[in-house]
């Protein structure tokens, strides 16, 4: 009787093993994006820049998650990081690199949302520092066209930027858009560069476009003045790259 109750229990816990092994896994919870925009101590600046860069499209495109290492290329005042540190919460790393000291930066750096932030001063073809590696995403939001016409050799960065992504990472630029043609010869001129020309030197270093966000484009633009003195909504566009497994 005790040896049969015995191989009943040891059977029925061999098959809730197995069971447990072929139950399908939950999917992962969508991040609360539309909080992380509504916490109460955020700046009422970057409140204001959020419907500017249509900030929960951007998330929602970007989907930087709990726990994430993130490197924010370009990182200016640090409007962008201190919402990937947001995103990403307190088991999340961010580095925000700029390549030259930004006072507005450090001066964000003392606020509450940045507690999870690094600050990088590196150039821009070797943004990410010793201990940026492995990372699950890279953004570069409105600078890509910047290095268009600075001492930076791209096809190096983005080689950069590849070897610091885990295999399967994500690199996500968002920058405004120049003219059919144009190529990067307007990136001082206009400050955009051309979709076509950013999407091929980001592949040539081996990544894979995998997405394209139209959430910030304008069709009105025609695109012939600065960004700075357009008077209407920049025509704007939004690219996702992957790092192959």
């Amino acid at each position: 009787m005790a040896r049969n109750k015995l191989l009943t229990t040891a059977f029925i816990g061999a098959f809730a093993c197995m069971a447990a092994l072929v139950a399908p896994v939950a999917p992962a919870m969508a991040q609360d994006y539309a909080a992380v925009l509504a916490a109460p101590d955020r700046s009422e600046a970057d409140r204001a820049n959020d419907g500017k860069r249509n900030a929960l499209e951007l998330l929602k495109f970007t989907g930087p998650k709990t726990g994430w290492r993130v490197l924010d290329m370009g990182a200016g005042a640090g409007y962008s990081t201190e919402l990937m540190a947001r995103a990403v919460g307190p088991t999340g790393k961010v580095y925000g690199q700029n390549d030259k000291p930004s006072e507005k930066f450090a001066a964000r750096l003392k606020t509450p949302g940045m507690g999870n932030v690094e600050e990088v001063t590196a150039p821009f073809d070797a943004p990410a520092p010793a201990n940026a590696r492995n990372l699950d995403l890279v953004t570069f939001f409105f600078a890509y066209h910047d290095t268009t016409f600075m001492e930076v050799d791209r096809a190096k960065m983005n080689k950069a930027i590849y070897d610091a992504l885990k295999p399967g990472g994500f690199l996500v630029i968002a920058d405004h858009s120049a003219k059919p043609g144009e190529g990067a010869t307007v990136g001082k001129t206009t400050h955009r560069i051309e979709e076509s020309t950013l999407v091929g030197e980001v592949t040539a270093a081996g990544f894979k476009h995998v997405a394209t966000g139209d959430f910030l484009r304008n069709p009105e633009d025609p695109r012939t003045v600065s960004v700075h003195r357009s008077g209407i909504k920049n025509d704007e566009f939004v690219v996702r790259f992957q790092k192959p497994n």
